[in-house]
Formats: C-alpha cells, structure tokens, sequence
C-alpha cells in the first residue's frame, strides 16, 4: 500500500451506485491506495468531519441525489480542505480541467485501472 507520512494514502469515493463504487474502489485498492467509500455527499462530508485528516484525495461523480452533486461538492471540499486532490468522474457529462478546481482532474467511465492507478500516483505525489 503507498503511504505517506507513515500512512496510507486515503482516497474518498464518492458514487450513489454501489456496484460502480465498489468497482472504483477495487481499482484505487489494486493501486495501493486505501479507499473509503460514501454514497452522496453528506456522507463525503461527515467522514471528511469526522476528524479523517488522512484523505488525500476525492474521487466523485457527477451526478448524486443529495444536496449536493459532484462538482459542488469539490468545490466545498476544496475550499475547506485545499490539500485533498480532486478526481471528477461521469459516463454522460464531459469536464474540462478549467471547470475544476486547481489540480483537479476529470476522469471519464467506463474506468480504465491502469489510467486511475497513475492518476492517483501523479496526485499523491504532487
């Protein structure tokens, strides 16, 4: 598993599907990555909360039922938490990298394991 800081490096997903969040976890695992997981953004951001100060990176869709969608909730995460990476995923929508915060990338699904392994990699390392 990679770490940092003696520690692994912690990615958050976040998917309202459970079989594509499972299938998006297995990838960030098999990276080496630790994954934890939420269904919407509520959940994202009580983990975030909850004293979870080793998520280095956000890994969400676009489209969540909740208070808040995809981008809205990188936007609250970057502006309170400005360390963790942002990962921006969808299957019907495409992001250009100017609508993301600093840093932030866009991946399209179906996810491809080796893109999201060197991903995460360039993240962490950043």
């Amino acid at each position: 598993m990679l770490e940092k800081n003696n520690g692994p490096l912690v990615v958050l997903v976040v998917k309202d599907d459970p079989l594509i969040r499972i299938s998006a976890a297995t990838f960030i695992e098999d990276a080496g990555f630790l994954a934890l997981e939420a269904a919407n953004a509520d959940q994202a951001m009580a983990l975030l909360e909850d004293k979870r100060h080793d998520i280095r990176v956000l890994f969400t869709d676009i489209d969540m039922p909740g208070s808040m969608n995809g981008p809205l909730l990188a936007l609250a995460v970057h502006d309170r938490w400005p360390p963790i990476r942002i990962v921006v995923t969808s299957a019907h929508r495409f992001v250009t990298e100017n609508h993301l915060s600093a840093g932030g990338v866009f991946l399209p699904k179906p996810y491809d394991a080796l893109r999201v392994g060197q991903t995460l990699r360039r993240m962490a390392a950043a």
